[in-house]
């Protein structure tokens, strides 16, 4: 990735920090019963014994895997619920070509084929950009008779799942120009969207297409499959942390999407979504308060969510 997106990300998406020494020591002691697998794809963390469920993860922009660790630390809880952990290698995508969600979700299968995993009960969910994924690649797998590892779950964390406002935030991000990076990170996105889909006022459906969802038009087609598939919506609505140093306002925010997709969803007939806001919850690994975060998932009642029926 050239030096430019690596500066225009770098105030969502930049990551530090370590894992405390109690989580390391509880990671050490059950290393023993806890399997690791590398692929091209993926890793894999498979426990020995039964397995209970399996959880796939796919991070934001620019995450490798180890940041993901660090930043959603979730392993020990995974390992004492019997829990199989796949992280993904995918990044680097606001959204996927038809082709890369079927790649995906073959190599995805593969993976639980080769290592005789359970599929009656999966979940699949991201942070960020990786939430726009974990949806859209478990819309084509409920989709598509060829897969059959369809998923009991999915949930997204503060992703930007509507292009066409991720594309308007950005246009006002540059005429406030109140933060470098914000404005930085905005042109690059202004830059990407229109050299691939063209302007939203002129052509919609381009963004309409490869978004999970488009408030504009009420869309909500990369979806369509998962009426019977329980969903979560993660956020942090943090309006004055958003204010004081983005200078932007709701309506900008992740958060603003997330909450009318709840809605938009329940009024289609969706039977298990849950819009879940957080509160004062977003930090990152290193201290560092920011909404935008792994951090807002409460991993324990997460755990709970995937062994409940």
């Amino acid at each position: 990735m050239n030096n430019k997106i690596l500066i225009v990300f770098i105030y969502c998406f930049t990551l530090f920090g370590c894992h405390s020494k109690s989580d390391q020591n509880k990671l050490q002691e059950r290393s023993k019963s806890y399997n690791k697998i590398e692929t091209r794809a993926f890793e894999l963390y498979k426990p020995n014994g039964t397995i209970k469920a399996v959880l796939v993860l796919y991070g934001g922009f620019p995450e490798e895997i180890n940041d993901m660790q660090k930043e959603f630390n979730i392993a020990p809880l995974a390992q004492e619920a019997d829990i199989a952990i796949i992280y993904a290698t995918l990044n680097h995508r606001l959204w996927l070509e038809d082709k890369e969600k079927q790649e995906q979700a073959g190599m995805l299968q593969d993976l639980f084929i080769s290592y005789e995993l359970p599929i009656d009960n999966i979940y699949i969910g991201g942070f960020s950009s990786g939430g726009n994924m974990a949806f859209q690649i478990s819309n084509t797998i409920v989709g598509m008779k060829q897969f059959y590892i369809d998923p009991k779950g999915v949930f997204l964390i503060d992703s930007p799942i509507d292009l066409v406002a991720l594309y308007e935030s950005s246009k006002k991000n540059i005429e406030h120009d109140f933060s470098e990076v914000s404005v930085q990170e905005s042109k690059w996105i202004i830059e990407t969207l229109e050299s691939n889909f063209g302007k939203p006022d002129k052509t919609i459906e381009p963004y309409e297409k490869y978004a999970v969802y488009t408030k504009r038009t009420n869309t909500t087609t990369n979806l369509n499959k998962l009426k019977n598939t329980k969903i979560r919506l993660y956020t942090e609505p943090d309006t004055t942390w958003w204010l004081e140093n983005r200078q932007a306002s709701y309506e900008q925010l992740n958060a603003y999407s997330i909450k009318n997709l709840a809605l938009s969803l329940e009024q289609k007939g969706y039977k298990n979504v849950e819009y879940i806001p957080s509160h004062q919850k977003g930090f990152r690994a290193n201290g560092e308060r920011h909404p935008h975060s792994w951090s807002i998932v409460d991993k324990q009642d997460l755990i709970q969510w995937m062994l409940s029926e």
